[in-house]
């Protein structure tokens, strides 16, 4: 099966935080490209369509949107 993806994924798993409102929700980064990221939350809570996805392991954040989600498992676009 061929992909069509803008950018090669990177299997990762690393500590991530969700931010919105002034409030954080932790997340696992399943996977992550130059274009996007694939995360995992603890449930399948409502986030609002656009945030800042923190990336524990190195300090860094990026403004993102929501380009799909399934149970507990969302699917960003990096806005920046």
């Amino acid at each position: 099966m061929e992909e069509d993806r803008i950018a090669p994924r990177q299997r990762v798993l690393k500590a991530g935080t969700i931010e919105f409102g002034g409030s954080k929700v932790d997340c696992l980064i399943r996977n992550v490209s130059a274009t996007g990221a694939a995360l995992e939350v603890n449930s399948p809570l409502w986030f609002p369509d656009v945030f800042v996805l923190g990336m524990t392991s190195d300090g860094s954040s990026r403004r993102c949107h929501i380009v799909w989600r399934n149970g507990k498992r969302i699917g960003v676009s990096f806005d920046d």
